[in-house]
């Protein structure tokens, strides 16, 4: 495959931006290549600067459900532009969006737009401190929920009543405030609130974890956060930026029968646009400036263009449910036993782990073979097959996808193993 274009792109991208990108895993540090350049995207599949072709499981990680350049959603952008692009005002737009995911996901009863999933965390977690009046925050190795200073904070395995950053420019008393405990272990968690509950805000957690890969909750696990956070006054927020609308039900809250206190979306919601929103209880929410003392702004929030996007999207998941759809097509991908790999999947979402056993938590994803995994990844682009470059990573299936795609992701395996 002919890459002469997407490398000189490359060099120069790297004497202009940090590593060559605006987000690190584009890289494809963790694959040991360096990235293809994408010029335009449709459906299920994406183009190179190179004119190379490659069905994508990556998907703009998750944000597209319905792939790439969706009629609908393009006519209403266009519509929109054409009318302003930025008003820094209050629009009806935002208004029918809030009904949208409102209505999508009832136990959301207000809701308030930012412009990435980063942000809407970090506004979730300083709203449960203002309404919780404590300081500690609660997280789960990991559990990846952006680049705010308090949750880029790892304690390894086990806890750590002295927790390390993940990365430098974080200040000592942020760390000292985050708590990262294992995810799936209900003992560890119970313990550990049960001596530290009093300096406890929050409890933020991806209900199905995608950013180690895709990593399932045990049973009763995500009932018992709900259980002890109740127990305690804890506010619990459910980081669904991945799984929201990207699972039975809307929500993975909706899906397990829990429901959390806040709520953060957002990827899908915006269509392939910047768009992510926080929301959840009333009483909670109402704590948001401009009626309470809980303070959030953005000027392009609620951006009406973004907003003419994710309304489109949403009235599409409602009139076409194509998680349904998705579905059967992972099921034919968890029927294949292949030796030595495991397949993690959640409705949606996959991840091919070279791992002989599929991962429960943090640890278990640390075991798999990182260098295995790069080899697979470079065979399967080769062929014309575009995954999230990192074993860490999880890969979408979107409604454009097709039973012969599937079994194009098979065949590849299949013959991967072969060649070794």
């Amino acid at each position: 495959m002919k890459t002469t274009k997407s490398l000189n792109e490359y060099k120069k991208a790297i004497k202009l931006i940090p590593g060559g990108v605006n987000s690190p895993v584009r890289a494809f540090k963790n694959v040991g290549l360096t990235p293809r350049f994408i010029k335009k995207g449709k459906g299920n599949k994406i183009w190179d600067i190179d004119n190379n072709i490659y069905t994508d499981y990556c998907m703009s990680w998750g944000a597209l459900l319905f792939g790439h350049s969706r009629d609908e959603v393009i006519s209403d952008v266009i519509k929109q532009s054409e009318l302003g692009t930025s008003y820094g005002a209050a629009t009806s737009l935002e208004v029918d969006m809030a009904e949208l995911v409102v209505n999508a996901i009832p136990y959301i009863e207000m809701i308030r737009f930012v412009n990435s999933g980063t942000e809407a965390v970090m506004s979730a977690i300083r709203l449960a401190r203002g309404f919780s009046k404590r300081d500690g925050v609660v997280k789960f190795d990991g559990c990846y929920h952006g680049h705010s200073d308090s949750m880029l904070i790892n304690a390894g395995s086990g806890v750590s009543e002295s927790p390390e950053s993940s990365s430098l420019g974080i200040t000592k008393n942020t760390v000292l405030d985050t708590f990262s405990l294992p995810y799936n272990d209900i003992e560890i968690f119970k313990n550990f609130l049960k001596k530290n509950w009093r300096k406890i805000g929050c409890v933020i957690v991806e209900p199905v974890a995608a950013n180690m890969g895709v990593v399932t909750p045990e049973p009763k696990f995500l009932n018992t956060l709900r259980e002890e956070t109740e127990r305690y006054g804890i506010v619990l927020i459910f980081d669904e930026v991945i799984t929201g609308f990207r699972t039975p039900g809307n929500s993975a809250g909706k899906y397990f029968k829990i429901t959390p206190d806040i709520t953060c979306l957002g990827k899908i919601i915006g269509g392939g646009f910047p768009v992510a929103a926080f929301g959840g209880k009333r009483e909670i929410m109402s704590l948001l400036a401009p009626l309470g003392d809980v303070y959030q702004a953005g000027t392009l929030s609620g951006n009406p263009v973004a907003m003419a996007a994710g309304i489109s999207t949403m009235k599409l998941i409602k009139k076409e449910n194509p998680v349904e759809k998705i579905k059967k097509l992972i099921a034919v991908l968890e029927d294949e036993k292949f030796e030595g790999i495991s397949i993690s999947s959640f409705e949606t979402m996959f991840t091919v782990f070279f791992n002989p056993k599929i991962p429960r938590n943090y640890d278990d994803v640390k075991k798999s073979d990182t260098k295995k995994f790069a080899k697979f990844f470079y065979f399967m682009l080769e062929n014309g097959v575009y995954l999230s470059p990192s074993q860490f990573e999880a890969d979408f299936l979107s409604y454009a996808h097709t039973d012969k795609d599937i079994k194009k992701i098979v065949e590849l395996i299949y013959r991967f193993f072969k060649k070794r």
